[in-house]
């Protein structure tokens, strides 16, 4: 059973950085993709960024592209989410999941292990 475990959230002015971790444990580190979600309250949990199980590719959300940065460590199992120029618009609970396959999902359905989520808040 694969496991994933998110990190590094914390409160944050607007403009400042932070750079979530997700480790992971149980499974095979190497074959999985692995995505980055958040959901603000009271809406839907949304895609921002993913990565193959290699690293070679990655994708990411409109919203978020040229601010954050999606990266893997395959020594630690550990897969990362630079995010740079938070703004009040990036505030939510933050997710990482996997999945295995050859697709790089930029849908929630398609990915069936998720960590229990990291807080971020960006204050104005």
């Amino acid at each position: 059973q694969v496991q994933l475990v998110e990190s590094g959230g914390g409160l944050v002015q607007t403009g400042g950085s932070l750079r979530l971790s997700c480790a992971t444990s149980g499974g095979t580190f190497s074959i999985l993709n692995v995505g980055w979600f958040r959901q603000a309250p009271g809406k839907e949990r949304i895609f921002v960024a993913a990565i193959t199980w290699n690293g070679g590719r990655t994708t990411y959300a409109d919203s978020v592209t040229g601010r954050f940065t999606i990266s893997r460590d395959s020594a630690k199992n550990t897969v990362y989410l630079q995010m740079n120029s938070l703004n009040a618009e990036d505030t939510a609970l933050y997710y990482c999941a996997a999945r295995g396959g050859l697709r790089l999902g930029t849908s929630a359905s398609e990915y069936p292990y998720w960590g229990q989520g990291t807080q971020v808040t960006v204050s104005s």
